[in-house]
């Protein structure tokens, strides 16, 4: 029985990467070029700037999580991969399913491995590795752990609350069936954690009528925060915004981009760019704003790609190639066709200058096999993306 809800929640992250949970919203797609100042700010000069990149590994980060993973004894594998910074020069890594406990020898991942939906793993300043998990080290549970009726939660990206707390937006699943695909998407959810031990305080409901998945990503920014979700219009995944003004983060009252103006109705919510993730994230970079995601524009891509623009909301430009992930399908580096490879974003809150910091994640369709006998797979992998801006 374990085994199979690992592998029931680990085929739903498969299912992340090519197709998407929630129902789709009824909105026309964008176009996904041209400039404009959407949501006010003014125009820009990035979106007329020619953006070139140069990538390579980030060997630092790659092997931190590679030697954690294999000897820490505690977190072996996790997918999701967003950080924060916690204070004190601590990173929080957090992560969607995961695996806990050892690594053989042999680089194998024992059968009997404890799995969770969801779990943090903080580096302090001098990059010594936690893992932070609920339940008991007998029983481990996810920092958020699952209702009693079975769902369960994984997680977006997380943001600051008031008093120090974390607030973390979640998708909440459950089970429609015995069959290993039978599960479905029912719920947007926050949780708040306490800032020191990051254990849950409290869950609370977010908008979930229109079946756009929130959570995608969050920008701070002047007093508001801004909210990326995602459904599939038409059949091509892209992006929408909500934003919350003031102290209370996403506790605080929602509105919508609708095209031109926030609105009260999350049922007004126009999709903003399309062909995104299911996770990707939106910085401020220059003088606009800098999207990277994982190219959904062809099934399992294996391109990495950014877009510009002069607004949280967009318009954005046409993408830009920044890598191209080398582990994917039969020709890729492990030479399995199952591998794949999804949900590419950055971490601007460890960015230099141009260099950027850009995380994505690798999995297996063979996920009763491939993720236990080889644990290098199921980790995220780390690029450096120096960015040129050029007339």
């Amino acid at each position: 029985m374990r085994r199979r809800m690992i592998a029931a929640g680990l085929a739903a992250a498969s299912l992340c990467a090519g197709a998407l949970f929630a129902a789709p919203a009824s909105a026309a797609v964008p176009a996904g070029g041209g400039h404009g100042n959407g949501h006010g700010h003014g125009q820009c000069s990035l979106v007329d700037k020619t953006l070139t990149a140069t990538s390579s590994v980030n060997q630092n980060l790659t092997e931190t999580f590679t030697t954690y993973g294999n000897t820490g004894g505690e977190w072996t594998g996790g997918d999701s991969t967003y950080s924060m910074p916690l204070g004190k020069g601590k990173t929080g890594w957090f992560f969607s399913d995961t695996f806990l406990g050892t690594v053989n020898p042999d680089g194998s991942r024992p059968t009997d491995s404890p799995f969770v939906n969801n779990s943090v793993v903080v580096q302090d300043r001098r990059g010594d590795l936690t893992t932070i998990t609920g339940g008991t080290p007998d029983d481990p549970a996810g920092i958020i752990p699952p209702e009693p009726d079975g769902k369960w939660y994984w997680i977006g990206d997380p943001t600051p609350g008031r008093h120090g707390t974390v607030q973390v937006p979640l998708l909440q699943f459950a089970r429609t069936g015995t069959g290993q695909w039978d599960f479905a998407w029912t719920a947007n959810r926050l949780a708040t954690l306490d800032g020191q031990t990051l254990q849950l305080e409290g869950i609370v409901d977010l908008p979930s009528a229109t079946g756009i998945n929130w959570g995608s990503w969050t920008l701070e920014e002047r007093g508001t925060t801004y909210i990326y979700g995602i459904a599939d219009p038409g059949g091509v995944r892209s992006a929408y915004v909500a934003k919350v003004q003031g102290k209370d983060g996403l506790k605080g009252t929602w509105t919508y981009w609708n095209g031109t103006s926030w609105v009260a109705n999350e049922a007004d919510a126009v999709p903003v760019v399309p062909y995104v993730a299911n996770e990707f994230s939106v910085a401020p970079f220059r003088d606009g704003y800098l999207l990277v995601t994982q190219d959904t524009s062809e099934l399992f891509s294996t391109r990495i790609v950014a877009r510009t623009s002069c607004s949280p909301t967009g318009p954005f430009t046409d993408p830009v190639e920044l890598y191209r992930t080398p582990e994917t399908g039969a020709l890729g580096s492990y030479g399995d066709p199952d591998v794949f490879t999804y949900n590419a974003h950055e971490h601007p809150n460890l960015r230099q200058g141009n260099r950027i910091l850009v995380s994505y994640n690798v999995n297996t369709f063979d996920n009763v096999g491939d993720v236990y006998d080889d644990a290098s797979i199921y980790r995220p992998r780390f690029i450096d993306v120096q960015l040129q801006v050029s007339r």
